[in-house]
């Protein structure tokens, strides 16, 4: 659905009288193209000193082929030496007209908070510099894996930090947050391309962790998922489309499943993308076993397990019967935990395969008139949560995005007020597009991902309810 009021405040008038009463502006954002780069534009380098990070980073740009600048001297400096990266030399005191696509800043050697003032130091002559549709990266340590107290609530600053970063960027531009833990250096390169790049357009303020012990494999960033098989549940149509279309993309061969009333939808989705098809009612008792029966028997097993499939079944609580709230339990939350129990006590998922879960941001922050819902998608992430040590002992992982508000038809039908509400009220001042929750599900889904495990990721443009 067409964006009516940016189409008007982005016009010669529109922007005049915009810009004189102070509406929001919001900036077409960038969104990937195949073959494009990770990252078009110089990407400023940095660090606290004593961090840890440096060569992994340097290595990480200098192999995404990015133009790479950093200050003359110091750690940085170094470390891109070592891997033999060209870099620019960037002197803070001289005042230049240039902008920068990202500022990526390794803070994980902050150790105290008087120390924080290094992000004062990188952040303060740059942040005007970030380019339209820029990326602001800080990495830090996970604060749960810092010994000392003091290094700890260091670390621990730095979520607000790049929360209010986020908030003051301009022109759909973006600030995340990447703990990593000790041990976990190898494992960065897939989350890093991520969130530099214009896959993650729609997501910003948010804090990933990194877990240690987690070896990334070499693979092809332009095809991740070659040879990879991906059951998408709710395929037919808009967000579930978007995530069989991206993983396809990625060279992934696509299952898709959703409900028979829905099978001809279905069909030529996975007609468009090459993939095949499962068509049941997920709630159902025999579900589970005829998923697991027929990926085992066509595919030999599934490496990509995306948990999409969700109803919404509107009513304040005094009013809500009990099988409004029953049914949509079961799709959204029980058939998930019935699917995953049936497919690990198998063996059907591969090792370093990926269970993906979409939640919402209802489930964070609640929404009026959806009890039902807000607690099914809180039971998604609880899931999520519960479920990641369990997976990582099988060498699996599991983790969520949470949409805020996206474009599709279930909101093009939301009254005019609600949805104005709904796209102006985050940092971008606009909604989302499926592709974006698609790409963060790609994301995940790569082999080079095993890192990231328990996360759950907004995909909301910051937006400003919930946490």
């Amino acid at each position: 659905m067409s964006d009516r009021y940016t189409q008007i405040v982005n016009n010669p008038i529109g922007s005049l009288i915009a810009k004189n009463v102070g509406l929001p502006q919001p900036t077409e954002l960038e969104r990937y193209e195949p073959g494009q780069p990770a990252v078009t534009g110089p990407v400023l380098l940095g660090a606290a000193p004593g961090g840890r990070l440096a060569g992994s980073l340097a290595g990480i740009l200098d192999r995404a082929d990015a133009e790479i600048h950093s200050e003359l001297g110091g750690e940085v400096r170094d470390a891109l030496g070592a891997v033999g990266a060209d870099a620019e030399v960037w002197n803070p005191d001289v005042p230049g007209s240039g902008k920068f696509k990202a500022l990526v800043f390794d803070a994980t050697g902050i150790k105290d908070s008087t120390e924080l003032r290094e992000l004062w130091r990188f952040f303060q002559p740059t942040m005007r510099r970030v380019a339209p549709s820029g990326r602001v990266i800080v990495l830090g340590t996970t604060p749960q894996a810092c010994e000392a107290p003091r290094e700890r609530t260091a670390q621990r600053a730095l979520e607000g930090f790049s929360r209010a970063v986020g908030k003051e960027l301009r022109y759909g531009a973006t600030a995340n947050l990447i703990y990593i833990a000790p041990g976990a250096e190898n494992g960065i390169e897939s989350t890093l391309r991520f969130f530099i790049s214009p896959r993650s357009a729609y997501v910003s303020g948010q804090v990933v962790r990194l877990s240690e012990g987690v070896e990334a494999p070499e693979i092809d960033w332009e095809q991740p998922l070659n040879g990879k098989v991906a059951l998408v549940t709710g395929a037919s149509r808009g967000i579930g489309e978007a995530i069989a279309r991206g993983l396809a993309r990625d060279g992934a061969k696509v299952v898709g499943l959703d409900i028979p009333p829905l099978a001809e939808d279905l069909a030529a989705v996975m007609a468009e993308v090459g993939g095949s098809s499962i068509c049941l009612d997920i709630t159902s008792d025999e579900a589970p076993a005829k998923i697991r029966e027929q990926l085992s028997a066509e595919h030999g097993g599934v490496d990509i397990v995306v948990h999409n499939a969700g109803v919404t079944k509107d009513k304040t609580l005094g009013g809500m019967d009990e099988e409004r709230w029953s049914v949509l339990m079961e799709i959204n939350l029980s058939s998930e935990e019935r699917i995953n129990d049936e497919l690990l006590a198998a063996g059907t998922i591969n090792d370093n395969g990926r269970i993906i879960c979409v939640s919402s941001i209802s489930g964070i922050a609640g929404n009026a008139g959806q009890t039902n819902y807000s607690t099914s998608k809180a039971g998604v992430i609880g899931m999520v949560q519960a479920m990641a040590p369990h997976v990582a002992e099988k060498k699996l992982t599991i983790n969520a995005v949470a949409p805020g508000f996206i474009e599709t038809a279930m909101t093009a039908a939301m009254p005019i007020g609600l949805r104005e509400a709904g796209r102006r009220m985050n940092s971008l001042s606009q909604g989302g597009l499926p592709v974006d929750v698609a790409e963060a599900i790609a994301w995940y889904a790569s082999p080079a991902s095993g890192a990231a495990n328990g996360n759950v990721v907004r995909v909301c443009g910051q937006s400003l309810i919930g946490a």
